[in-house]
């Protein structure tokens, strides 16, 4: 299974923000749209950052109150890992793993084509696995 297969099934769209926005609104897009990050773009195609929650909790500990006012160019990861079409789940895994993040936006050809988090990756692999115990027990039943 790979990623191509993963946003097949869950799609592609991506929310996104420009650099430019307040953190104010991009937290209001994370709950409005109950995800955990934002690709951050100034067209919607091209990857300049990504906001996390994580980004945001950090500023809150540095800056208080005032984290909702900067800007999210402030505030995002400007080296972005991302992923591609063609990665295995077992790629992701071990990459989520060894970099501890939880999303990782789709590049090919340097424009953005989708997002895949953590939950599709753990939600595929029990797919996986549920289909793979099935087919035991009916070859099993079977012989």
């Amino acid at each position: 299974m790979n990623v191509e297969t993963i946003l097949r099934n869950k799609g592609r769209n991506v929310i996104t923000i420009r650099p430019e926005a307040k953190v104010a609104g991009a937290v209001a897009l994370l709950r409005r749209h109950g995800i955990g990050a934002l690709v951050v773009s100034t067209d919607g195609a091209t990857i300049d950052g990504i906001l996390s929650e994580r980004d945001i909790v950090q500023a809150l500990a540095d800056h208080g109150d005032r984290t909702l006012g900067l800007e999210v160019a402030q505030l995002m990861s400007r080296r972005v890992v991302t992923c591609k079409l063609a990665d295995t789940v077992a790629d992701l895994m071990a990459l989520m793993t060894e970099r501890r993040i939880r999303h990782l936006p789709v590049a090919e050809g340097g424009r953005l084509s989708g997002m895949i988090s953590i939950g599709d990756v753990v939600k595929n692999r029990l797919d996986e696995v549920e289909s793979e115990a099935t087919s035991m027990r009916e070859f099993i039943a079977g012989a």
